[in-house]
């Protein structure tokens, strides 16, 4: 029994390793969008050799896990999980842990809700959060995704964007808020140079009615933005007079945030 054992085991050491096709196809295929930075269903089939509805299915499991992004043009790029992997900088994970000391601060200087948000394809996601403890507050927005362009921190980040990454996210003119028109692309690129030549940026009311939010870009050690911190308050309690204290306060803290990365 054990001399038979120690064949098969021996057998089995020395046998090829082949890869089980599929995954190996997800490997190829993030090797590829990592080399061409944007995809068709037609260059991934043409390149695994594999039918167009396989390869589909391929590159909406790299979406479900955050690997690859659809964008406007129906073309799929480096995702967030992906660009986490890649980039020199800590995880969106350690984003949180290493920051939420930052959060919590800029929550006591203001006594407002201060949220963290990392730029995931058009949309900023909420990752940490510290709350007011004021009657009338804004809530916590953890988890949640909503478009950059209405958002203090989702602006700050398109801020930093080339005009060539922009337009592939924006191909056409953006979605305005509920019940608004679209708003033209001309006019969020201007908002966006002011948004680079004062350092933060403001949502007033354009997420939410009732909500005025400023937040600016905490970067990584070589100067990237990899997230933002905003602080977000009632409409009530922030007349105009008021946004230049709080942005001064939010560039602080961002500032600080920035040298813990």
């Amino acid at each position: 029994m054990c001399r038979t054992d120690t064949l098969y085991n021996s057998s089995v050491r020395n046998k090829p390793w082949y890869p089980v096709e599929s995954a190996d196809s997800v490997l190829r295929l993030l090797l590829l969008l990592s080399e061409r930075q944007r995809l068709r269903v037609s260059d991934a089939a043409e390149h695994l050799g594999v039918a167009r509805s396989t390869a589909h299915r391929l590159l909406r499991t790299l979406c479900a896990r955050d690997f690859a992004t659809q964008d406007a043009h129906r073309a799929y790029r480096p995702g967030p999980a992906f660009e986490r992997i890649i980039r020199s900088g800590p995880a969106t994970p350690d984003l949180r842990t290493l920051l939420h000391g930052h959060v919590e601060a800029l929550h006591r200087k203001v006594d407002e809700t201060c949220h963290l948000m990392v730029l995931e394809g058009n949309g900023t996601r909420f990752i940490d959060c510290a709350e007011s403890p004021q009657v009338l507050r804004v809530s916590s927005r953890i988890g949640m995704l909503l478009p950059a362009h209405v958002t203090s921190g989702g602006k700050a980040l398109l801020a930093e964007l080339s005009a060539e990454e922009f337009a592939d996210l924006y191909p056409r003119n953006l979605p305005g808020a509920p019940g608004a028109p679209a708003v033209d692309r001309a006019t969020v690129r201007r908002q966006l140079a002011t948004v680079r030549r004062r350092g933060y940026a403001v949502n007033s009311e354009e997420s939410e009615r009732g909500i005025v939010a400023v937040g600016a870009c905490v970067r990584d050690g070589s100067g990237r933005a990899v997230a933002a911190l905003a602080v977000a308050a009632p409409s009530a309690r922030v007349p105009r007079a008021r946004i230049p204290e709080l942005a001064s306060e939010v560039m602080a803290a961002a500032r600080a945030a920035t040298v813990d990365l």
